[in-house]
């Protein structure tokens, strides 16, 4: 059922016909539209809430998960390594790339990660962009950027992002792949943060049927 809803992009995954009504419509027929929208948001909400959650995921013991992290689109999970801080932020992969579908098996197994870790006194960090998978992790690319506050949401940086991870020699991308995975950055992580996307796309679209609801429901007054 979650994977049903979070990946067809409708709640009842099939696509109706839009009905459509004549212009110029009387008070009545709006207060009759506006009652059906209301009926059929309210079902919807009731039917996701009525969702049974994946099973609960801790993440590798070393990492921490970020307060408030399912409220916003930073940091999901922190951890230090040294005098480093090293941050994760997550999302789809078929959300990131234009024209992802995510119908496809593939579109709740494929995750992008950012990867900033930082140290104490500098205004940078170095930058990873991966891509996570069950059973394995690639780097997409590699920068250095700003310092990202605990709730700020990621941003695409202007400066200089350095040459194309791919460009790398080969013996550059092993040592580079090994600097994160010794940080505790691989495809360990992936069980965890699949099951936490789950449960922020569950909150995101029950707060969306609430609030356009409310938005339907309120009158003026008179």
């Amino acid at each position: 059922m979650w994977k049903r809803v979070f990946t067809s992009g409708s709640v009842s995954g099939a696509l109706h016909p839009r009905r459509t009504l004549a212009t110029g419509r009387s008070s009545s027929v709006s207060s009759a539209v506006d009652s059906i929208l209301l009926r059929s948001l309210k079902e919807h909400y009731l039917e996701v809430s009525k969702m049974t959650p994946p099973p609960k995921v801790n993440p590798p013991s070393e990492f921490k998960i970020v307060k408030g992290a399912l409220d916003n689109n930073g940091p999901v999970l922190r951890r230090s390594y040294g005098d480093e801080e090293i941050s994760i932020s997550v999302m789809r992969l078929a959300n990131f790339l234009p024209g992802g579908d995510g119908d496809d098996e593939d579109g709740i197994n494929q995750l992008f990660l950012h990867v900033d870790i930082s140290k104490p006194g500098r205004e940078d960090c170095l930058n990873f962009l991966c891509g996570l998978y069950p059973d394995a992790m690639g780097i997409h690319s590699v920068s250095m950027r700003p310092k990202l506050g605990s709730s700020q949401s990621l941003r695409i940086p202007s400066k200089y992002q350095g040459p194309a991870f791919q460009d790398l020699e080969e013996k550059m991308k092993d040592v580079l792949h090994g600097y994160i995975e010794e940080r505790g950055v691989s495809e360990s992580l992936f069980p965890f943060l699949q099951a936490w996307l789950y449960v922020k796309d569950h909150r995101n679209l029950m707060r969306w049927f609430k609030t356009v609801g409310t938005f339907i429901n309120e009158r003026k007054p008179v």
